[in-house]
């Protein structure tokens, strides 16, 4: 199932963010946080089996053992936290995790296929107003 959607939050005072309803059945097995490889300042939220089908698909195409391989595996083993949903359907963020991405109390989650993401309401507000699919379309030679 793909996430989707654009849902305003908040992070409470113990840090924790209540995840959309519409998604807490998918989520409910835990979930896994972590900081996102490409530099986006925000937090992604996985189901676990997503996260590692994903990452092996990253780390198959480097050597066993070769600098770039183990530089890829510290960072997103060391970037990651695992948890679950409490009985009120929340997570909590560690405060490692939000201040390396900068969120702040206000936050947007968004869907992003086989994930969420938590954005810090700010940051979110300046990515989307320049979240443009064209150049990219029209790299491929079509049009939407």
């Amino acid at each position: 199932m793909a996430f989707r959607g654009t849902f305003d939050h908040t992070l409470d005072a113990k840090n924790r963010l209540t995840i959309p309803a519409r998604y807490r059945s998918q989520l409910a097995d835990g979930v896994v946080l972590t900081q996102p490889a490409d530099g986006s300042p925000c937090l992604q939220l996985w189901r676990a089996e997503e996260l590692e089908r994903a990452t092996a698909r990253i780390l198959e195409q480097f050597r066993p053992g070769s600098r770039e391989r183990e530089t890829l595996v510290r960072f997103f083993n060391s970037r990651s936290h695992e948890t679950e949903l409490d009985g009120a359907g929340r997570v909590m963020v560690p405060g490692f995790l939000a201040e390396k991405v900068g969120l702040g109390r206000e936050v947007v989650v968004t869907g992003a296929d086989e994930r969420l993401e938590i954005w810090d309401r700010p940051a979110w507000a300046s990515y989307e107003a320049q979240l443009d699919p064209q150049p990219i379309i029209d790299q491929l030679g079509h049009s939407a």
